[in-house]
């Protein structure tokens, strides 16, 4: 078991998997000689050439279907989009392509493609660069959505998503490339379907993914340590499919429920696993279930005011309490 940064975890994943199969890999703007904007790439250009480790253009839309294009000849491409907010010029090649091409032509095509993209609130980019894009994703069908929440889930979800048979979109979050957490020496795979319990209690279910998870993780720790109040941690790092047993297991123990997202609560993940939690296990709640969002704006550049439009883990508090009457 080693410590290290979750922009090597990614690393290492893109390295065993190229190294392993040569039809695998990895094009995006600046992946190549610059090593990737966050490092995820860092060391490949020179180790696998300019065949395998492709510089593109800035022209999303562009290298995204030629990628997919070269995923049904057999190719596994690991596509990087700079930011999230870029996707957008990509949607008609991942949304009406990859996404459906299995489909449409009856199981005689298969788009093996791996889409990773940065997206979130990191420091004053703003409102352009600062999308919170995952729920848009989760809603294509044919499309798998995974979101790792550390440096072991980054690693074991590529490796997964590499050797998987549908498009995935890997959605990860720019404030956590330096993130460092405990990964397994050895080889390892992360199912892409399913959730994971990152702290167990019987009081409250806090349910969160990628940064979200961290906030819900330290409002357990003060409301355990301040207010007496034992919370359950839900890590859904699969959005779609969402582990729908999952999330009712755990309502089903707790009786309560709360969603933290970075994102808008408009038609959101939040949204989704509020309506999961109604469909199945409506009779366990001991209180409506709570989502503790952004605000709906675009968001800020100025300092001050991005804090103020992104949730927090004293938020998540906050929302709590009051769900206890405190």
């Amino acid at each position: 078991m080693s410590e290290i940064m979750f922009w090597e975890a990614i690393r290492r994943a893109h390295d065993e998997e190229m190294s392993r199969d040569p039809m695998v890999i990895c094009m995006g703007e600046d992946i190549g000689v610059a090593g990737g904007t966050y490092k995820a790439t860092n060391g490949l250009f020179d180790k696998f050439g300019p065949e395998r480790v492709i510089d593109t253009p800035i022209s999303e839309n562009g290298y995204t279907g030629l990628g997919i294009g070269a995923s049904y000849l057999g190719v596994r491409p690991i596509i990087e989009i700079m930011s999230v907010n870029f996707a957008w010029l990509a949607m008609d090649q991942m949304f009406n392509t990859a996404a459906k091409v299995h489909y449409m032509s009856g199981g005689q095509l298969k788009a093996p493609v791996v889409i990773r993209s940065p997206g979130g609130t990191a420091h004053q980019l703003g409102a352009q660069h600062s999308a919170r894009m995952e729920k848009v994703f989760m809603g294509i069908a044919g499309l798998r959505v995974v979101t790792p929440s550390n440096p072991r889930q980054a690693y074991g979800l590529l490796k997964s998503a590499i050797r998987c048979d549908d498009p995935v979109f890997i959605n990860e979050h720019e404030l956590m490339y330096n993130m460092k957490g405990e990964v397994d020496d050895k080889e390892f795979f992360m199912p892409l379907v399913g959730s994971e319990v990152a702290r167990s209690g019987k009081d409250i279910t806090l349910f969160g993914y990628n940064i979200s998870v961290h906030w819900c993780l330290q409002a357990a720790d003060i409301l355990a340590k301040q207010h007496g109040i034992d919370a359950e941690v839900v890590d859904l790092y699969a959005l779609s499919p969402l582990d729908r047993e999952g999330i009712a297991a755990s309502v089903s123990k707790t009786h309560r429920a709360l969603i933290a997202e970075e994102a808008e609560p408009a038609v959101g993940v939040g949204s989704e696993i509020m309506a999961i939690i109604n469909e199945t296990c409506f009779y366990e709640l001991d209180a409506p279930p709570v989502r503790v969002s952004a605000v709906n704006v675009p968001i800020p550049y100025n300092h001050t005011l991005e804090k103020a439009a992104i949730p927090t883990a004293q938020d998540v508090v906050k929302a709590v309490l009051k769900m206890f009457g405190k």
